[in-house]
Protein backbone atom coordinates (compact mmCIF):
# COMPACT_ATOMS: atom_id res chain seq x y z
CA UNK A 1 0.00 0.00 0.00
CA UNK A 2 1.42 3.36 -1.05
CA UNK A 3 1.28 6.32 1.32
CA UNK A 4 1.00 9.45 -0.85
CA UNK A 5 1.46 12.93 0.60
CA UNK A 6 1.80 15.13 -2.48
CA UNK A 7 -0.48 15.99 -5.40
CA UNK A 8 2.26 15.27 -7.96
CA UNK A 9 2.84 11.79 -6.56
CA UNK A 10 -0.91 11.16 -6.49
CA UNK A 11 -1.25 12.11 -10.15
CA UNK A 12 1.70 9.93 -11.10
CA UNK A 13 0.13 6.96 -9.32
CA UNK A 14 -3.28 7.48 -10.94
CA UNK A 15 -1.64 7.91 -14.36
CA UNK A 16 0.31 4.67 -13.91
CA UNK A 17 -2.87 2.75 -13.10
CA UNK A 18 -4.67 4.26 -16.07
CA UNK A 19 -1.84 3.39 -18.44
CA UNK A 20 -2.20 -0.21 -17.30
CA UNK A 21 -5.91 -0.11 -18.09
CA UNK A 22 -6.93 -0.32 -14.43
CA UNK A 23 -10.11 1.22 -13.02
CA UNK A 24 -10.04 3.27 -9.82
CA UNK A 25 -12.39 3.37 -6.81
CA UNK A 26 -12.13 6.16 -4.25
CA UNK A 27 -13.08 6.37 -0.56
CA UNK A 28 -12.73 9.87 0.94
CA UNK A 29 -12.48 9.98 4.74
CA UNK A 30 -11.41 12.22 7.61
CA UNK A 31 -9.53 9.37 9.28
CA UNK A 32 -10.05 7.90 12.75
CA UNK A 33 -11.37 4.94 10.82
CA UNK A 34 -13.83 2.36 12.15
CA UNK A 35 -15.40 -0.75 10.65
CA UNK A 36 -17.87 1.35 8.70
CA UNK A 37 -15.03 3.01 6.80
CA UNK A 38 -13.32 -0.32 6.22
CA UNK A 39 -16.59 -1.70 4.84
CA UNK A 40 -16.46 1.09 2.23
CA UNK A 41 -13.02 -0.16 1.21
CA UNK A 42 -14.32 -3.73 0.95
CA UNK A 43 -17.15 -2.58 -1.32
CA UNK A 44 -14.79 -0.40 -3.36
CA UNK A 45 -12.57 -3.41 -4.03
CA UNK A 46 -15.50 -5.17 -5.70
CA UNK A 47 -16.09 -2.18 -8.01
CA UNK A 48 -12.64 -1.41 -9.42
CA UNK A 49 -9.12 -2.74 -9.92
CA UNK A 50 -7.49 -0.23 -7.57
CA UNK A 51 -8.74 1.46 -4.39
CA UNK A 52 -7.41 4.75 -3.07
CA UNK A 53 -8.47 6.24 0.27
CA UNK A 54 -7.97 9.86 1.31
CA UNK A 55 -7.48 10.92 4.92
CA UNK A 56 -8.02 14.63 5.40
CA UNK A 57 -9.65 16.47 8.30
CA UNK A 58 -11.31 19.16 6.23
CA UNK A 59 -11.37 22.53 8.04
CA UNK A 60 -13.90 24.00 5.60
CA UNK A 61 -16.71 21.77 6.87
CA UNK A 62 -16.25 22.62 10.57
CA UNK A 63 -18.12 25.50 12.17
CA UNK A 64 -16.52 28.03 14.52
CA UNK A 65 -17.55 26.16 17.67
CA UNK A 66 -17.08 22.63 16.34
CA UNK A 67 -14.41 20.07 17.11
CA UNK A 68 -11.76 20.67 14.41
CA UNK A 69 -8.84 20.97 16.84
CA UNK A 70 -9.87 17.94 18.89
CA UNK A 71 -10.99 15.72 16.02
CA UNK A 72 -9.04 12.44 16.45
CA UNK A 73 -6.03 11.95 14.19
CA UNK A 74 -5.01 8.25 14.15
CA UNK A 75 -3.01 7.90 10.93
CA UNK A 76 -0.86 4.94 11.96
CA UNK A 77 -3.84 2.83 13.07
CA UNK A 78 -5.84 3.97 10.04
CA UNK A 79 -3.14 2.84 7.64
CA UNK A 80 -2.82 -0.51 9.39
CA UNK A 81 -6.54 -1.15 8.95
CA UNK A 82 -6.54 0.00 5.34
CA UNK A 83 -3.58 -2.22 4.50
CA UNK A 84 -5.35 -5.19 6.09
CA UNK A 85 -8.42 -4.53 3.95
CA UNK A 86 -6.43 -4.28 0.75
CA UNK A 87 -6.39 -0.56 -0.07
CA UNK A 88 -3.81 0.19 -2.73
CA UNK A 89 -2.96 3.76 -1.77
CA UNK A 90 -3.68 6.37 0.92
CA UNK A 91 -3.59 10.08 0.11
CA UNK A 92 -2.87 12.35 3.09
CA UNK A 93 -2.87 16.00 2.01
CA UNK A 94 -2.46 18.96 4.35
CA UNK A 95 -4.77 21.99 4.63
CA UNK A 96 -2.02 24.12 3.08
CA UNK A 97 -1.93 21.78 0.09
CA UNK A 98 -5.70 21.74 -0.41
CA UNK A 99 -6.34 25.42 0.40
CA UNK A 100 -3.10 27.23 -0.49
CA UNK A 101 -4.76 30.68 -0.48
CA UNK A 102 -6.66 30.00 2.74
CA UNK A 103 -10.31 29.20 3.31
CA UNK A 104 -11.57 32.74 2.78
CA UNK A 105 -10.07 32.94 -0.73
CA UNK A 106 -10.98 29.40 -1.79
CA UNK A 107 -13.36 28.83 -4.71
CA UNK A 108 -16.24 26.76 -3.36
CA UNK A 109 -18.92 24.37 -4.59
CA UNK A 110 -22.40 24.55 -3.10
CA UNK A 111 -25.47 22.41 -3.78
CA UNK A 112 -28.55 24.61 -3.25
CA UNK A 113 -31.70 23.50 -1.46
CA UNK A 114 -30.44 20.03 -0.46
CA UNK A 115 -27.63 21.64 1.50
CA UNK A 116 -29.93 24.01 3.37
CA UNK A 117 -32.09 21.36 5.04
CA UNK A 118 -31.66 19.23 8.18
CA UNK A 119 -27.96 19.31 9.12
CA UNK A 120 -27.49 22.27 6.79
CA UNK A 121 -29.97 24.31 8.80
CA UNK A 122 -28.06 23.86 12.06
CA UNK A 123 -24.50 23.71 10.66
CA UNK A 124 -24.19 26.75 8.41
CA UNK A 125 -21.57 26.26 5.71
CA UNK A 126 -21.01 22.58 6.54
CA UNK A 127 -22.18 21.14 3.25
CA UNK A 128 -20.41 23.86 1.27
CA UNK A 129 -17.23 22.56 2.88
CA UNK A 130 -18.14 18.95 2.12
CA UNK A 131 -19.06 19.64 -1.51
CA UNK A 132 -15.95 21.71 -2.12
CA UNK A 133 -13.47 19.20 -0.74
CA UNK A 134 -15.16 16.19 -2.35
CA UNK A 135 -15.24 17.95 -5.72
CA UNK A 136 -11.58 18.88 -5.35
CA UNK A 137 -10.63 15.32 -4.40
CA UNK A 138 -12.66 13.99 -7.32
CA UNK A 139 -10.67 16.25 -9.65
CA UNK A 140 -7.39 15.01 -8.19
CA UNK A 141 -8.19 11.29 -8.09
CA UNK A 142 -10.53 11.15 -11.12
CA UNK A 143 -12.07 7.86 -9.96
CA UNK A 144 -14.51 5.67 -11.85
CA UNK A 145 -16.50 5.04 -8.67
CA UNK A 146 -16.60 6.52 -5.18
CA UNK A 147 -18.08 4.93 -2.05
CA UNK A 148 -19.88 6.76 0.75
CA UNK A 149 -21.73 5.49 3.82
CA UNK A 150 -25.50 5.85 4.00
CA UNK A 151 -25.24 6.95 7.65
CA UNK A 152 -24.57 10.44 6.26
CA UNK A 153 -27.74 10.23 4.16
CA UNK A 154 -27.98 13.92 3.38
CA UNK A 155 -24.30 14.12 2.50
CA UNK A 156 -24.71 11.20 0.10
CA UNK A 157 -27.69 12.90 -1.58
CA UNK A 158 -25.75 16.16 -1.93
CA UNK A 159 -22.73 14.45 -3.48
CA UNK A 160 -24.94 12.58 -5.94
CA UNK A 161 -26.61 15.86 -6.92
CA UNK A 162 -23.26 17.60 -7.29
CA UNK A 163 -21.96 14.84 -9.56
CA UNK A 164 -25.10 15.08 -11.69
CA UNK A 165 -25.11 18.88 -11.87
CA UNK A 166 -21.39 19.14 -12.73
CA UNK A 167 -21.50 16.20 -15.18
CA UNK A 168 -18.75 14.31 -13.38
CA UNK A 169 -18.23 10.80 -14.83
CA UNK A 170 -18.22 9.08 -11.43
CA UNK A 171 -20.54 6.35 -10.17
CA UNK A 172 -21.50 7.14 -6.56
CA UNK A 173 -22.06 4.02 -4.44
CA UNK A 174 -24.03 4.26 -1.20
CA UNK A 175 -23.00 1.62 1.33
CA UNK A 176 -25.43 0.57 4.12
CA UNK A 177 -24.73 1.88 7.61
CA UNK A 178 -22.48 -0.29 9.75
CA UNK A 179 -23.81 -0.64 13.29
CA UNK A 180 -22.63 -1.88 16.66
CA UNK A 181 -24.37 -4.95 18.06
CA UNK A 182 -26.81 -2.71 19.99
CA UNK A 183 -27.78 -0.78 16.85
CA UNK A 184 -25.75 2.41 17.30
CA UNK A 185 -24.47 3.66 13.94
CA UNK A 186 -20.68 3.56 13.88
CA UNK A 187 -19.13 7.02 13.87
CA UNK A 188 -15.71 8.48 14.58
CA UNK A 189 -17.41 10.77 17.11
CA UNK A 190 -18.78 7.86 19.16
CA UNK A 191 -15.44 7.85 20.95
CA UNK A 192 -16.43 11.13 22.61
CA UNK A 193 -19.26 9.40 24.52
CA UNK A 194 -18.66 8.49 28.14
CA UNK A 195 -19.89 5.13 29.46
CA UNK A 196 -23.27 6.46 30.57
CA UNK A 197 -23.89 8.25 27.28
CA UNK A 198 -22.79 5.20 25.29
CA UNK A 199 -25.44 3.15 27.10
CA UNK A 200 -28.13 5.69 26.13
CA UNK A 201 -27.00 6.24 22.52
CA UNK A 202 -28.69 3.17 20.92
CA UNK A 203 -32.06 4.63 21.94
CA UNK A 204 -31.87 6.96 18.93
CA UNK A 205 -31.98 4.09 16.44
CA UNK A 206 -34.58 2.24 18.51
CA UNK A 207 -36.90 5.23 18.35
CA UNK A 208 -36.39 5.53 14.59
CA UNK A 209 -37.36 1.89 14.21
CA UNK A 210 -40.50 2.44 16.30
CA UNK A 211 -41.35 5.51 14.24
CA UNK A 212 -40.95 3.61 10.98
CA UNK A 213 -43.24 0.86 12.25
CA UNK A 214 -45.85 3.44 13.27
CA UNK A 215 -45.78 4.98 9.78
CA UNK A 216 -46.01 1.58 8.10
CA UNK A 217 -48.99 0.77 10.33
CA UNK A 218 -50.85 3.68 8.71
CA UNK A 219 -50.20 6.74 10.87
CA UNK A 220 -49.39 9.61 8.50
CA UNK A 221 -49.62 12.54 10.91
CA UNK A 222 -45.93 13.13 10.32
CA UNK A 223 -45.41 16.40 12.17
CA UNK A 224 -47.13 15.05 15.30
CA UNK A 225 -45.04 11.87 15.10
CA UNK A 226 -41.84 13.92 14.83
CA UNK A 227 -42.79 15.93 17.89
CA UNK A 228 -43.51 12.77 19.85
CA UNK A 229 -40.09 11.30 19.06
CA UNK A 230 -38.39 14.57 20.00
CA UNK A 231 -40.10 14.36 23.38
CA UNK A 232 -39.06 10.72 23.81
CA UNK A 233 -35.45 11.59 22.98
CA UNK A 234 -35.48 14.41 25.50
CA UNK A 235 -36.85 12.08 28.18
CA UNK A 236 -34.06 9.60 27.37
CA UNK A 237 -31.37 12.25 27.95
CA UNK A 238 -30.77 13.57 24.42
CA UNK A 239 -31.01 17.13 23.20
CA UNK A 240 -32.73 16.70 19.81
CA UNK A 241 -31.59 18.77 16.84
CA UNK A 242 -34.16 17.47 14.35
CA UNK A 243 -36.38 14.47 13.62
CA UNK A 244 -37.65 14.83 10.06
CA UNK A 245 -39.82 12.43 8.10
CA UNK A 246 -38.71 13.38 4.60
CA UNK A 247 -39.12 12.59 0.95
CA UNK A 248 -36.34 10.17 0.07
CA UNK A 249 -35.41 11.99 -3.14
CA UNK A 250 -35.38 15.74 -2.44
CA UNK A 251 -35.26 15.45 1.40
CA UNK A 252 -38.09 17.94 1.88
CA UNK A 253 -40.56 17.15 4.65
CA UNK A 254 -42.93 14.37 3.63
CA UNK A 255 -46.61 15.30 3.40
CA UNK A 256 -48.31 12.31 1.76
CA UNK A 257 -48.51 8.57 2.27
CA UNK A 258 -47.50 7.94 -1.36
CA UNK A 259 -44.03 9.45 -1.03
CA UNK A 260 -40.98 7.25 -0.61
CA UNK A 261 -39.70 8.36 2.77
CA UNK A 262 -36.64 8.46 4.96
CA UNK A 263 -36.47 9.46 8.62
CA UNK A 264 -33.52 11.76 9.26
CA UNK A 265 -32.38 12.48 12.80
CA UNK A 266 -29.72 14.35 14.73
CA UNK A 267 -29.44 14.66 18.49
CA UNK A 268 -26.85 15.62 21.08
CA UNK A 269 -25.66 13.50 23.96
CA UNK A 270 -23.63 15.88 26.07
CA UNK A 271 -21.19 17.49 23.65
CA UNK A 272 -21.47 14.69 21.06
CA UNK A 273 -23.75 15.11 18.08
CA UNK A 274 -25.15 11.85 16.72
CA UNK A 275 -26.90 11.43 13.36
CA UNK A 276 -28.86 8.50 11.99
CA UNK A 277 -31.52 7.69 9.42
CA UNK A 278 -33.91 4.97 8.42
CA UNK A 279 -35.71 4.49 5.12
CA UNK A 280 -39.42 3.74 5.32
Amino acid sequence: MNLISSIDTLRQQISSWRQNGQSVAFVPTMGNLHNGHLQLVDVAKTRADKVIVSIFVNPMQFGKNEDLASYPRTLEADCAGLKQHGADAVFTPTPEMMYPRGLDAQTFVEVPKLGDLHCGASRAGHFRGVSTIVCKLFNLVQPDVACFGQKDYQQLAIIRQMVTDLSLPIDIIGVPTERASDGLALSSRNGYLNAGQRAIAPKLYQLLQQLRNTILAGNHDYRALELEVRQQLTQAGFTPDYIDISDRHDLTLATSAEQEKVILAAAWLGTTRLIDNLEV
